[in-house]
C-alpha cells in the first residue's frame, strides 16, 4: 500500500496519460464512424474530447484507483464504448475495419508524440522535468498497452471486430456471435486463469508482452532514442 504522499504524485504522473489516452481512443472511434457515414456518436453526444463524457465509474475510476492504491507496478482502465450502428455505415463490413482500428491506431500516434515530446524535458526545471517524464513515460507505456490489448481478435474488442470485417462472411458470423460473451471470456483468461496454482500460465504477460514490447522498442528508435 502506498503512503499518502506517494499515492498522490503516483496519481498525478497517470491521470492525464490515462485521461487522454481512453478519451482520444473513444472519440476517434466516434470520428470515424461519422467519416463513414454514421451520427450515432454524434446525436449521442459523445462526439467529444471532453474526458467526462467518456468516463465509466468502474472501467476509468474504480479499477485505475485499485491499481494504484496497491502499488501495482501497471495501470489499466476503460471507457464507455462510443455507441456505433455498424448497419449505418456506407460499407458496414468494410467501414467496421476502419472504425474498430482507429482507437489502437490513435493510441499509437498518441504513444510516438509523447516519446517525441520527451526531448524537450532537458529544457525544463529539473523538479517539474522529472515530472513531466514520468507523464510522457507513462502515455507511452499506456497507450501501447491499450492499443495491443484492444487489438486482441475477440469481440467487443476492436480488434474482434477487425477481424470480423476481415474473415470471410461464415467465418466472420461465428466470431460476431461471440460478442455477447467477449468480456467473460477474457476475464477468464486473463484474470481467473492465471490464479490457478501450479499452471504457471500468465495470458496477459504472453498474449500483450512481446507486441507491446516490440512497439516500445520501435517507437523509441523512430523517435530518436
Amino acid at each position: 500500500m502506498l503512503g499518502g504522499d506517494e499515492l498522490i504524485y503516483r496519481i498525478s504522473v497517470w491521470l492525464l496519460p490515462a485521461l487522454l489516452a481512453i478519451t482520444l481512443h473513444e472519440a476517434a472511434h466516434g470520428y470515424a464512424a461519422l467519416r463513414f457515414g454514421d451520427d450515432t456518436a454524434l446525436r449521442a453526444g459523445r462526439l467529444s474530447l471532453n474526458p467526462l463524457r467518456h468516463i465509466d465509474p468502474v472501467g476509468t475510476v474504480l479499477l485505475p484507483g485499485l491499481l494504484l492504491l496497491t502499488g501495482s507496478p501497471f495501470l489499466f482502465g476503460y471507457a464507455k464504448p462510443v455507441p456505433v450502428n455498424f448497419w449505418r455505415l456506407r460499407n458496414p463490413k468494410r467501414d467496421m475495419i476502419w472504425v474498430a482500428a482507429a482507437g489502437p491506431l490513435t493510441n499509437l500516434v498518441m504513444a510516438t508524440a509523447a516519446a517525441f515530446l520527451v526531448h524537450g524535458v532537458p529544457l525544463l526545471p529539473q523538479a517539474l522535468g522529472d515530472w513531466v517524464f514520468l507523464n510522457l513515460r507513462n502515455a507511452v507505456a499506456l497507450n501501447i498497452v491499450l492499443a495491443v490489448f484492444n487489438m486482441i481478435p475477440l469481440p467487443p474488442l476492436d480488434g474482434g471486430r477487425v477481424a470480423v470485417g476481415l474473415l470471410p462472411q461464415p467465418l466472420s458470423m461465428a466470431l460476431a456471435r461471440l460478442e455477447p460473451y467477449g468480456m467473460l471470456i477474457l476475464i477468464f483468461f486473463l484474470l481467473v486463469l492465471p490464479s490457478f496454482p501450479g499452471l504457471g500460465i500468465n495470458p496477459l504477460g504472453d498474449i500483450i508482452g512481446p507486441p507491446s514490447r516490440f512497439l516500445y522498442e520501435l517507437i523509441l528508435r523512430v523517435t530518436g532514442h
